[in-house]
């Protein structure tokens, strides 16, 4: 089979001759240059060319996107200058003042030309596609559907105070980014019609931390479930899986993502009870398997295994999905220097190898 026929027919739940792995997220240089025979000088000319014939030796089927780091000794899309502060410079007044500019959820609506979006977008999917070659170019849509994760906009502290002190501007702030949020969603409804991406896409948004979710989850189920379920009506009618980014301890959530649509999940933590083992015990909505990109964690597995353990747990997760989860190989996150090589290359080794 092909990347393509490999990763669509793991999506249909049928059986390809192996299973999916994918790629786009190591997040460290040097690594990459290893796998792609490359220089210092070839990667400070183009890191990203590197990286894909990195991710092409590996084997990779599918590209989550591509990490790039701009340069040779960082690891991380953020770091200590990047990162987001609790303090993002606005006052709580300033941020009220900004919500209550905002135009109404059907205006936003009203005034987008989806035509005139949806060029770019297909453009942009057509160029990605081209330069991943025969790896499938399926990059996340980080925001689409419903969007809740303001603190990278507003500063932690000034979220909290926005849903512990004024609920009817967290709700406008909720709706009008929803509307937005959307617009994606029917940008790539449009390209899996149109067979520019495959049929499921990494979507979601960090919301919960080790214990649980940021926001009540009264909140959440009472004002964000309906929105994210109208969100994400333009993929699920062509045809497009979402599947929820899921850092943290998301176990609270599970029900109502479900419920809104989500059919399936990746960024398991087995410290904070995401495990492949639960989950796969789980059917959507419609009453049909899960699809999970995963399940190995950057924090408690991947890095701390022999490159044996790592196999031996890749083929354990295999014959646990078969028959109850499309599975497609992937991590719970960017996988930084602290993983040797050798058990990156023990995750392509395991799925050539299982039985």
């Amino acid at each position: 089979m092909t990347p393509r026929e490999r990763i669509d027919a793991a999506l249909a739940f049928a059986t390809p001759d192996r299973t999916p792995i994918l790629g786009g997220w190591i997040a460290c240089p040097p690594y990459l240059m290893e796998l792609a025979g490359a220089t210092p000088e070839d990667y400070a000319a183009d890191p990203l060319a590197v990286s894909l014939r990195g991710y092409r030796a590996l084997g990779s089927d599918g590209l989550l996107g591509c990490f790039v780091p701009r340069h040779l000794d960082e690891y991380r899309c953020v770091d200590q200058s990047s990162y987001l502060m609790a303090d993002r410079g606005m006052s709580f007044e300033a941020v009220q003042a900004h919500i209550d500019s905002l135009p109404q959820p059907e205006q936003v609506e009203a005034e987008w030309d989806f035509d005139a979006a949806y060029e770019p977008f297909r453009r942009d999917l057509l160029a990605g596609q081209e330069r991943a070659g025969d790896m499938v170019w399926m990059p996340p849509l980080w925001g689409s559907a419903a969007r809740l994760d303001w603190y990278g906009q507003f500063g932690y502290q000034n979220w909290f105070l926005l849903f512990g002190l004024d609920e009817p501007r967290a709700r406008k702030m909720l709706e009008v980014s929803t509307a937005h949020a959307r617009r994606l969603s029917r940008l790539c409804a449009r390209a899996v019609t149109d067979g520019l991406y495959p049929r499921a896409v990494l979507l979601g948004e960090d919301i919960c931390d080790q214990r649980g979710p940021m926001v009540s989850v009264d909140f959440i189920e009472r004002y964000y479930a309906p929105l994210l379920r109208y969100g994400l009506e333009p993929l699920l009618d062509a045809g497009c899986r979402p599947v929820w980014h899921s850092d943290g301890n998301v176990q609270p959530l599970l029900d109502m993502l479900i419920d809104c649509g989500v059919q399936g999940f990746q960024g398991f933590q087995p410290e904070c009870g995401m495990t492949l083992e639960k989950l796969v015990e789980r059917r959507c909505r419609d009453g049909e398997p899960l699809v999970i990109f995963g399940p190995l964690a950057v924090t408690t597995e991947l890095p701390r295994m022999t490159p044996d353990q790592v196999v031996t747990r890749l083929h354990e997760c295999i014959a646990l999905c078969r028959g109850r989860a499309a599975l497609l190989i992937f991590t719970g996150n960017t996988i930084c220097p602290d993983t040797p090589l050798a058990n990156i290359l023990a995750m392509h080794e395991a799925v050539r190898t299982a039985a």
